[in-house]
């Protein structure tokens, strides 16, 4: 790209800092694919979707390493790692709570 720059998050990136942001990325996968290991495209792509401020829902048969890998990204992170048990008859509502319009 002209001017040294990568477009990126619809805005130019000095080269210098996009080279850092690699870095620190490539840093993060490698601590998590630490804890997670052998599944290293799923890291990539829950990587990917908190890069660009996006959700995941991990979906999988039982044993797999869900919440292994949600906790690996959350102490990566040095964030709070929290989980909810869900069942079929579980709705969002259950864990949100729900409003409800008072006229008065």
């Amino acid at each position: 790209m002209a001017g040294g720059g990568t477009l990126a998050a619809g805005g130019r990136i000095p080269a210098e800092r996009w080279q850092t942001l690699q870095q620190q990325i490539g840093k993060f996968i490698a601590n998590v694919e630490s804890v997670f290991q052998g599944k290293s495209q799923v890291v990539q792509t829950v990587v990917t979707a908190l890069v660009a401020e996006g959700h995941v829902l991990l979906e999988d048969v039982p044993g797999v390493g869900k919440t292994t890998l949600a906790r690996a990204i959350a102490r990566s992170l040095g964030a709070k790692f929290q989980r909810i048990q869900f069942t079929s008859d579980l709705l969002p509502a259950d864990i949100l709570g729900l409003s409800l319009f008072n006229k008065e």
